[in-house]
């Protein structure tokens, strides 16, 4: 078999959406004839663990190389699974730290898994090395020991590293050194692979070095091992409420504010209608949105079951009648995939999807099963909301298209 050193910071047995491309990439990887070795972080304090997901790498038979450093989440590994901070403290950290570090403050974990990948370059052949990004400081790793062992490097975006949707330059070199260091790894890189065509588009306009065919697209997708032997409730099909969920996290301008507003609005409104719905969020809702909840006197709609692996996951998205996707109307959002969402996809039910326009809306589009709402817009949610409802009393929820699930 071909054997790839696969390096990605955010892999098992951390949690979340952004960990589980690059395990399911690997997990399946030995199908077609190479062999994975991947190399990750050691010990961390992160806001989700997931130990199913980890089970699931190990029951594949996956290498898998840990180094520790001194990067912000390997110090508070003492504290395992921390709390996230209230969101206003964690974008001033986040601003603290994208001063001091360019381009991420993952820059100490990069400098201890560059002796690690040395040390299995050297002792071991391989045939390629394969970095998933962000943090993009795995992405200058990479390309060190290509200089250093000739071994070919392909990079897979799944976010935008020069002027991304949370990009915070605080000075123009700020800004002019992440371009310049991008610029020069994928100068150096045989192989890039993006999440969806607004990247792709955006990379070509940015770096005029780069032609079409070198930008391979690979979207998000689903796995259909996830979705076996998971059993939906009868009384849950049969029950009067309308069950919509939410699973995730939220931050930055992902948040639920909006959405509660306007079923706050449907409650003035139509008070007879609301009784119907069941609100439910799987993941971290935080404390901020837990007292919105409390100050709109929401508590009786609203079903917080924190964080569950990722099996309980799947079995909560099942047994829910429609869910539900978030993205802010904020720069740069165009090029961002949810990777929500397309494990939303994989569940067959109808969405609401309050996204901009973009990567995120146009596969809502092509699924064939969205509603369609302005994310920061109450009145629009709210009209949704009565559709829903309609769709729902009528029986006439939609129907995704099958050939574009199959895709993913």
């Amino acid at each position: 078999m071909f054997k790839v050193l696969v390096i990605a910071y955010y892999y098992p047995p951390m949690g979340l959406s952004g960990v589980q491309r690059t395990l399911k990439f690997t997990k399946y990887m030995s199908e077609y004839n190479w062999e994975p070795t991947v190399l990750t972080t050691g010990k961390t304090g992160y806001y989700a663990h997931d130990l199913s997901l980890l089970k699931e790498a190990e029951d594949a038979g996956i290498r898998i190389e840990r180094t520790d450093s001194r990067d912000i989440n390997s110090l508070l590994s003492n504290l395992g699974t921390v709390k996230m901070p209230r969101e206003f403290i964690r974008k001033l950290l986040s601003k603290i730290s994208k001063t001091i570090f360019i381009p991420d403050n993952k820059i100490p974990w990069s400098g201890k898994a560059y002796k690690a990948a040395k040390k299995l370059l050297t002792n071991e052949r391989y045939d390629a090395i394969f970095v998933s990004i962000p943090p993009f400081s795995s992405f200058m790793l990479a390309i060190k020991l290509k200089r250093e062992f000739g071994v070919p490097v392909t990079v897979d975006y799944r976010d935008m590293w020069y002027n991304n949707h949370f990009a915070f330059y605080p000075t123009l070199y700020h800004r002019y050194k992440n371009k310049q260091l991008e610029d020069r790894c994928l100068r150096e890189t045989d192989g890039i692979v993006v999440v969806n065509r607004r990247i792709k588009e955006r990379l070509l306009n940015t770096y005029p070095f780069l032609n079409f065919n070198d930008v391979s697209i690979i979207p998000h997708g689903y796995d259909p091992a996830d979705f076996k032997n998971i059993t939906v409730s009868e009384s849950d099909a049969r029950k009067i409420k309308l069950r919509i969920l939410y699973s995730g996290i939220f931050y930055e301008n992902v948040t639920p504010k909006y959405f509660l507003k306007a079923f706050k609005k449907l409650s003035i409104e139509n008070p007879n209608i609301a009784e119907n719905f069941e609100l439910h969020f799987v993941g971290h809702l935080r404390k901020e949105n837990e007292k919105l909840v409390k100050r709109l006197k929401l508590q009786r709609f609203v079903h917080n079951h924190g964080y569950h692996e990722h099996k309980e996951v799947i079995k909560k998205l099942m047994n829910a009648d429609v869910l539900w996707v978030m993205l802010g109307d904020s720069k740069n959002m165009d090029t961002v995939s949810a990777g929500k969402l397309f494990e939303y996809i994989g569940t067959k039910k109808p969405i609401i999807a309050c996204l901009p326009e973009g990567a995120s809306r146009t596969a809502a589009q092509d699924y064939g099963a969205s509603f369609f709402a302005e994310p920061e817009n109450i009145d629009s949610i709210y009209k949704v909301l009565l559709k829903v409802h309609q769709n729902f009393a009528d029986g006439t929820l939609p129907v995704p298209d099958d050939d574009f699930i199959l895709q993913h």
